[in-house]
């Protein structure tokens, strides 16, 4: 997966939530190096999993997961001849208690979570290394049970400690005269007696320290220095017999070394994937359907880093249309949308459940790539434009049938007649890759190359016109506008500014059509009067692009001409602009005495009055002569084939239904 393309997504964002849910340090690394998969195998594996740890986690269940804390470095050390001290070895006994009782409660959820809980299986509680330490150390101190020579060593000090107070009380009683109190104390593990400085003379002893004033002096009398070395003999072989302890419990520890690693690994995956499910559990996630094709379904999906206040989205993307082309206001929610549809696809890939309702569905990607965001950067000397097509170069590498591209804001950043060029060109190229496509863009030129597109679609972002707010959802089907003008009024400015802005546009859409409007102006109906033309002139490419760029070149030739034409009345067949629906129709019926027009827009019969219209292509531009058959372009296949029989013969019931006009 493309790393700018993750960061672009806010994949790192899931992944430190995801780290912020394991308990311990093995486990957060697993989380750290995890990355979306493309096999779709391993993708329904990882699914299985953390839908069963959610499962068990809903249920309100402890689960017993150890956090491992100090274990890693011992484990680590394991079979380098190492001796541990009581509390390392205590540590690890703690820690086979914890993986024997993880044994235990996966093997109780067998019926719960099968696939999990055999991993459990695979632990080992190493009860012979754990017993053993138990026994010789309790509270990180070795017992008296760790060895019979220990236990002997103990008592023979416990002896010489005694005849030592007793020898001790006995001085205290002799030296009363010279000691600040009587009283007997340690020092450097030597018995001492506190004796007055002036009177050091009076006890012959090793001194052995002094009080913070020097007044006081703390002597071992000659009396008991005989004493203190048997007792020091004693400690110095009870440190002996400690090392053999220490070293045969950590030769008895490495014998089960690879038990114990890979203790530590399944417990790393356990931690790994109940992170997975504690995050599944913040959003309410659920697990996908995955598909075998590249295909996106998405039914009531929210972005996981919103929250419970985003609005579900629901959107298609593979299924009768490969693009798919959003439209809508600013701060509208495109944006949000694109990053939804690619993080959601990353999660998947990933394992995660995702915040989305039953019935949705995925595919696994080869790729997922996203040019989301201007890519400015001041180090790289790259400017938006230079972002996006430094971006679109890398997609454009990769990109196959088994890739999900998601492009923000086409055609943006340059001039918008070459930028809108680029941009149809480049949706062109990944449809003919049968890449599935998600984009956002501010253009008609675009929506109406999607509308006249097979396999693309177009959508738009819902606002509400009366509060000038945003709703957030998603409607297929229909391209957005970008209100723009109702934005400007709601952020405050200037009215006599808005309006003249107005002024302009409704001055731009009432004059002639540039060369570049021309070229992307043309809807669907036109579009399939000037393939009957192409037809009739038995002009046929031989490729999808050479269909593509014939028409643009007929619509060009076409649209120069009409801008020459003078001003002449509307005639039957005649392509106009209707400023009311923004959109083009053809003339069905001339104006009549009021001056209304009848013209047909994607089937239907509509009046219009002759000043909301103008001529867009004349009719002797669209069809091939002055006697060609206007009821091809107005009445259905049916009734035609009905006219033509009544012309033949008399039909019993045969009728020809004619749509009802309908008013402007």
């Amino acid at each position: 997966m493309n790393e700018q393309s993750l960061m672009r997504l806010e994949y790192d964002k899931i992944k430190e939530k995801l780290l912020g849910y394991t308990l311990s340090g093995s486990g957060r690394a697993l989380a750290a190096a995890h990355k979306p998969s493309r096999n779709k195998s391993q993708v329904s594996a990882w699914l299985n999993e953390t839908e069963e740890a959610a499962r068990l986690l809903a249920t309100g269940a402890s689960v017993p997961l150890s956090s491992m804390e100090g274990m890693e470095p011992i484990i680590a050390l394991l079979g380098k001849g190492r001796i541990y001290n009581e509390q390392e070895l205590q540590s690890l006994s703690k820690w086979l208690s914890s993986v024997a009782q993880m044994k235990r409660y996966m093997e109780s959820k067998r019926l719960i979570a099968p696939t999990i809980s055999g991993y459990g299986d695979s632990m080992a509680d190493c009860p012979e290394l754990r017993n053993e330490i138990d026994r010789s150390i309790r509270h990180g101190v070795l017992t008296d049970q760790a060895s019979t020579n220990l236990a002997h060593i103990r008592r023979q000090i416990a002896v010489a400690e005694d005849r030592i107070e007793r020898k001790l009380n006995g001085v205290l009683g002799k030296y009363k005269s010279a000691l600040q109190e009587a009283i007997v104390s340690k020092r450097n593990g030597h018995y001492v007696i506190p004796v007055k400085r002036e009177c050091r003379k009076q006890v012959p002893g090793t001194v052995w320290d002094e009080s913070a004033s020097g007044q006081t002096l703390f002597v071992e009398p000659v009396d008991v220095g005989e004493l203190q070395g048997e007792w020091q003999l004693w400690k110095s072989e009870e440190e002996r017999e400690r090392t053999i302890i220490l070293a045969s419990l950590s030769q008895l520890a490495e014998q089960h070394e690879g038990q114990l690693k890979w203790n530590v690994d399944a417990m790393a995956s356990f931690d790994f994937i109940f992170a997975r499910a504690k995050l599944a559990l913040s959003y309410d996630g659920i697990a996908v359907r995955l598909v075998d094709r590249p295909y996106i379904k998405l039914v009531g999906a929210r972005h996981p880093l919103l929250g419970e206040s985003s609005v579900p989205l629901h959107a298609e993307l593979g299924g009768d249309w490969s693009q798919l082309i959003i439209t809508g206001p600013n701060t509208g929610g495109k944006t949000v949308t694109l990053k939804t549809i690619g993080l959601l696809a990353l999660m998947v890939q990933s394992g995660l459940l995702i915040p989305a309702e039953e019935g949705t569905r995925f595919g696994v990607f080869q790729h997922i790539m996203a040019d989301v965001g201007d890519g400015q950067s001041i180090e790289q000397s790259l400017s938006t434009f230079s972002a996006h097509m430094a971006s679109l170069k890398d997609i454009l590498q990769a990109a196959n049938e088994r890739s999900l591209v998601l492009l923000d804001e086409l055609a943006a950043g340059t001039d918008p007649s070459e930028g809108i060029a680029l941009s149809i060109a480049v949706l062109e190229e990944l449809l003919d890759r049968r890449t599935l496509t998600a984009a956002t863009t501010h253009f008609n030129e675009i929506k109406r190359f999607a509308s006249r597109t097979a396999g693309c679609m177009n959508a738009r972002m819902t606002f509400d016109a009366e509060t000038l707010g945003p709703l957030y959802q998603l409607e297929i089907g229909e391209a957005g506008d970008s209100y723009a003008f109702a934005i400007a009024r709601r952020f405050g400015l200037p009215e006599r500014i808005v309006l003249r802005a107005e002024q302009n546009v409704a001055s731009y859409r009432h004059s002639a059509l540039s060369d570049a409007e021309v070229k992307s102006e043309k809807d669907s109906e036109c579009g399939e009067k000037a393939e009957a033309v192409n037809e009739s002139r038995s002009a046929k490419p031989t490729s999808k692009q050479q269909q593509r760029t014939l028409k643009r070149a007929d619509i060009n030739e076409e649209g120069d001409e009409t801008k020459k034409k003078p001003h002449r009345p509307l005639q039957i067949g005649d392509c106009v602009w209707i400023y009311p629906l923004r959109r083009t129709g053809i003339v069905y019926q001339p104006a009549n005495e009021r001056g209304e027009v009848v013209v047909q827009v994607e089937k239907k019969k509509l009046s219009f009055n002759r000043k909301r219209l103008s001529l867009y292509i004349a009719n002797e531009k669209l069809y091939p002569g002055a006697d060609y058959d206007m009821d091809i372009v107005f009445d259905s296949k049916e009734n035609r084939k009905k006219r033509k029989l009544m012309g033949r013969k008399y039909v019993p019931g045969l009728a020809i239904i004619t749509p009802s006009e309908e008013q402007d």
